[in-house]
């Protein structure tokens, strides 16, 4: 854990997994061998090993991240910022969910799945 991270009540983080600079609420799980940065965990979410959830977007040399949210698009006016996971979201074993994503919540990312709401033009 670096850079504050708020774990809430009952949390559960395995063995090999780092969290950068986030929040993740009560009885929310991150199996092993994740990465998590920047970003807000709902309640009772389960991350299965090996997910990631991004924070940079190396491809675009930086750019600020910006968020899909009810047909607007929110620019956050950082560079690194990773996503929001709604509670009792299910995240699959080694899926990778992209800077900016917004996870509703009770979504499902399947295993190997690739989560990215954003096409940058």
């Amino acid at each position: 854990m670096r850079g504050g991270v708020y774990l809430g009540n009952n949390c559960i983080v395995g063995p090999s997994c780092e969290i950068k600079s986030s929040f993740m609420l009560s009885e929310s799980k991150l199996a092993h061998f994740n990465f998590i940065g920047d970003t807000l965990i709902g309640e009772g979410v389960n991350i299965e090993a090996g997910a990631i959830i991004a924070n940079y977007r190396n491809e675009l040399n930086g750019a600020d991240i910006r968020i899909r949210h009810e047909g607007n698009v929110i620019v956050t006016g950082v560079k690194k910022f990773g996503a929001l996971v709604g509670d009792g979201c299910k995240i699959g074993a080694n899926a990778v969910i992209a800077p900016g994503a917004l996870l509703r919540p009770n979504t499902y990312a399947p295993r190997l799945g690739l989560i990215d709401q954003f096409a940058y033009e």
